[in-house]
C-alpha cells in the first residue's frame, strides 16, 4: 500500500502542524456540543485543505451547501478577503441564527449571506451577482448531483467545486450497499471523476473530500 497509515499521534501531528482550528472555531465546535448540534462538521486539516485552495484561486465569491453550526462557513470567512462573500445555503432556521450570531462576533457579518431554507429550490430562484470562484458541497448525499447542475453554470474556469464525504467512513468501497447515500456518494464521485470539463482527485482529509477545478 502507498502512503503512510494514519496513526493517532500522526493525525495530532497533522492537526498541529495542518490544521485550521483556532481557539474561536474550538469554542464553536464546543458550543455546538452543548446545544446538541450534530457532530458532523468537517474535520480540522480539511478545514485546512479548503483555507489553502481558496487562497491558491484568490477565491472571492464562495457557495457552501450545508453550513450546519458554521464551523466551515466561519473557518472559510477567516481568510475571504474584505470584498469576499460567502453565499451559505442552510435549511435549519435555527442554525442558521447561530451562524449570523458567530459571523457577528468574529467581525465577518458583512461578508455572510445566510440563504434560509432548502438549498434544491433556493438555488433555482437564486441569482449571482458574479462569477463563483469555489463551492463546497456537505449537505444530503443524494442531492450532490442537483447541486453540481444548479452551480455548475456559474462556476468560473478554474473555480472549484469540492464535495465533503467522499469516502462514507470506508463504505464508498462497498459496492453492493443498500445505503442510499453510500451508493449517491458512490455515482456522484464516478461523475465527478468522468465529467469531461473538470480536473478532480479525491484527497483523503476528514471523511475524504473529492475536488474539481473548471476547466472549460
Amino acid at each position: 500500500m502507498k502512503g503512510v497509515p494514519l496513526t493517532e499521534a500522526l493525525y495530532q501531528y497533522l492537526c498541529e502542524f495542518g490544521g485550521a482550528e483556532d481557539s474561536f472555531l474550538q469554542q464553536l465546535r464546543q458550543q455546538s456540543i452543548e446545544l446538541g448540534m450534530p457532530q458532523i462538521h468537517i474535520s480540522p486539516e480539511q478545514l485546512a485543505c479548503i483555507q489553502f485552495l481558496l487562497t491558491v484561486i484568490d477565491a472571492r465569491q464562495v457557495v457552501e451547501i450545508g453550513s450546519l453550526a458554521g464551523y466551515s462557513t466561519l473557518g472559510m470567512l477567516r481568510v475571504l478577503p474584505e470584498d469576499g462573500v460567502l453565499y451559505a445555503f442552510e435549511k435549519n432556521p435555527d442554525y442558521a441564527a447561530y451562524i449570523r450570531k458567530k459571523a457577528e462576533e468574529m467581525g465577518a457579518a458583512a461578508r455572510l449571506e445566510l440563504v434560509v431554507g432548502d438549498a434544491h429550490q433556493q438555488l433555482r430562484a437564486f441569482r449571482f451577482t458574479q462569477p463563483i470562484d469555489f463551492a463546497f458541497l456537505d449537505a444530503d448525499k443524494p442531492g450532490y448531483r442537483d447541486y453540481w447542475e444548479l452551480l455548475d453554470p456559474v462556476v468560473r474556469v478554474g473555480g472549484i467545486i469540492a464535495a465533503d464525504n467522499a469516502l462514507m467512513g470506508g463504505k464508498i468501497l462497498d459496492e453492493q450497499s443498500t445505503d442510499p447515500d453510500v451508493y449517491a456518494m458512490q455515482e456522484f464521485n464516478r461523475f465527478v471523476q468522468q465529467h469531461s470539463r473538470y480536473r478532480s482527485c479525491i484527497v483523503p482529509v476528514g471523511d475524504g473530500m473529492i475536488v474539481a477545478v473548471k476547466l472549460q
